[in-house]
């Protein structure tokens, strides 16, 4: 039997998110959920041993992405809005006595965007504070009666940007990909001296369920969606275990929200250089030969349009640029990646095998689109082992004779 004066989290929960849709709007239904969920959540972090950074992102200006901060921040407990911060200061502000802060960081793309530099202290604070275990060892003091001391950093943070935003911190990130709104997309006007207080009697309200679910939360060990592990279960299962206090068709809901977001920004999301390198190679370069001169692999990245390739700090790759990526990652037998001699009928260029990419293209690519195998097959001369490329009477798909003997281009 239902208490008398208990709160329906699934109709508040509702109020939520019908709030935000009156002011925002976002690019899927999915972020309304995401977003109603991390205001809720950002109640009981002191429940979980993780909090999702959640990032509002896009292209260009006027996205609405710092409307949809100013409605976090009147949903959320103990907010702390800045657009700059120094690490130190923030240690200080989450172990202050006043309880763990929601630090919302508006245009975080001057402190992480390419004009910036890096400031390895503030992504620090951002990747520590997303565990309870996070933190940094200080010294405190004067001269030399100083002490060392931990300060802790878990606290929820939302952000807002342009780009994107270092792959240690969207990796821990809930991501909200902003667009402008269509002239067929209307919002209603923010007035704050009047929908201040309408978001803050929501907030109380959260506040107040938040305590009638406290134990039940802190014990949940939410079920994942299929396929979902790793970092993204970590950072999807506060949410979850939301969805799943709150009832309703919250939970059904939560997770499929989970899984189109993390869906989009795999698919949004730019690959690491080396990924993109390695997967590139697979699908594009190699295309089932056992081997490839330097030179030519570097051509045929070279006449890819949609790719980095062609400039890469402002230059075109080159070998040494290829060997140092691909020497990031190792061989089946546990060995960097490195060029090696191939035979050619016109002389012995260095290049690469497959057979040294193998375990790189296992564990690191996506799975390669089901046609490849066909293209890969149909288009690709099937070259035998101890045979180059440069051996075949066919070339391989971009690969011409004079690329595979370029001097200048061979490493």
């Amino acid at each position: 039997m239902t208490a008398p004066n208990a709160i329906d989290g699934a109709a508040l929960l509702d109020e939520v998110e019908a709030f935000h849709r009156r002011f925002n709007v976002f690019p899927t239904e999915a972020a309304y959920v995401a977003v109603a969920l991390w205001d809720a959540h950002a109640h009981l972090i002191d429940c979980f041993e993780t909090t999702p950074r959640i990032a509002f992102l896009s292209p260009e200006p006027g996205s609405g992405k710092s409307r949809a901060l100013e409605i976090v921040e009147l949903l959320t407990p103990r907010p702390v809005a800045t657009v700059s911060a120094s690490a130190n200061a923030l240690y200080r502000l989450v172990d202050s006595a006043e309880g763990l802060p929601t630090v919302l960081f508006d245009e975080v793309d001057t402190i992480f965007g390419p004009k910036a530099g890096a400031d390895e202290a503030l992504r620090g604070f951002l990747n520590a504070g997303y565990r309870r275990i996070g933190g940094a060892l200080r010294c405190v003091g004067e001269g030399s009666n100083q002490n060392a001391q931990v300060f802790n950093s878990y606290c929820a943070v939302a952000m807002a940007g342009l780009g994107s935003l270092p792959d240690t911190v969207l990796t821990r990130s809930v991501i909200v990909r902003m667009r402008k709104r269509a002239p067929n997309e209307k919002v209603e006007p923010y007035r704050q001296r009047i929908h201040e207080k309408q978001g803050h009697a929501l907030r109380d309200r959260l506040a107040k369920w938040a305590d009638t679910v406290r134990d039940q939360v802190a014990q949940a060990w939410p079920a994942m969606p299929d396929g979902v592990s790793d970092r993204p279960a970590d950072v999807w299962e506060p949410l979850l275990a939301v969805a799943d206090a709150i009832g309703g068709d919250w939970p059904a809901r939560a997770r499929a929200a989970c899984l189109e977001l993390i869906s989009a920004a795999h698919d949004n999301d730019e690959a690491s250089l080396g990924v993109r390198l390695l997967t590139d190679l697979r699908d594009k370069v190699f295309c089932g030969a056992d081997r490839m001169p330097t030179a030519a692999i570097i051509e045929c990245l070279l006449r890819m349009d949609d790719a980095p390739w062609g400039d890469l700090d402002e230059k075109p790759i080159n070998s040494r640029t290829l060997a140092r990526l691909l020497g990031q990652y190792v061989t089946p037998a546990n060995k960097p990646i490195k060029p090696r001699g191939i035979r050619t009928p016109s002389g012995f260029p260095k290049g690469y095998y497959a057979e040294d990419l193998t375990d790189a293209w296992t564990r690191y690519c996506p799975p390669p689109p089901e046609e490849s195998a066909t293209s890969a097959t149909s288009a690709t001369p099937q070259v035998n082992r101890g045979e180059s490329v440069a051996d075949t009477a066919t070339p391989i798909r971009h690969m011409s004779a004079e690329a595979a003997t370029q001097p200048t281009l061979a490493h």
